[in-house]
């Protein structure tokens, strides 16, 4: 299987910045679309943003659109880059993995989450 962790989660005032990282243990890494999921208290989980096993398409949640940015550095590891984070944005973010599919239906894996709190 596929070991996920991330980090980077934190407080941060809003307005403020926030990078996530997504580390995966497998060789295979490149093989899989990877993707940001967060959930609040009390919430289902969302889709955030998710990009292809190249790094070249990229797919973000309209709420997040123009904000978030996500990345890959084609070794072993996934970024989330969170620019301009509003109140609504606290939740717990989770790093996801899929062999095949790519968008809000993806999750073959997951990690264990980061906390991300944005006060006002």
């Amino acid at each position: 299987q596929v070991q996920l962790v991330e980090s980077g989660g934190g407080l941060v005032q809003a307005g403020g910045s926030l990078r996530l990282s997504c580390a995966a243990s497998r060789r295979t890494f490149s093989s899989y679309a990877m993707g940001w999921f967060r959930q609040a208290p009390g919430k289902e989980r969302e889709f955030v943003g998710s990009i292809s096993k190249s790094g070249r398409i990229t797919y973000y949640a309209d709420s997040v659109k123009g904000r978030f940015t996500i990345s890959r550095d084609n070794a072993n590891s996934v970024y989330l880059q969170m620019n301009s984070l509003k109140p609504e944005d606290t939740a717990v973010y989770y790093c996801s993995a899929d062999a095949l599919r790519v968008g809000a239906a993806m999750g073959d894996y997951w990690g264990q989450g980061t906390q991300v709190t944005v006060s006002s």
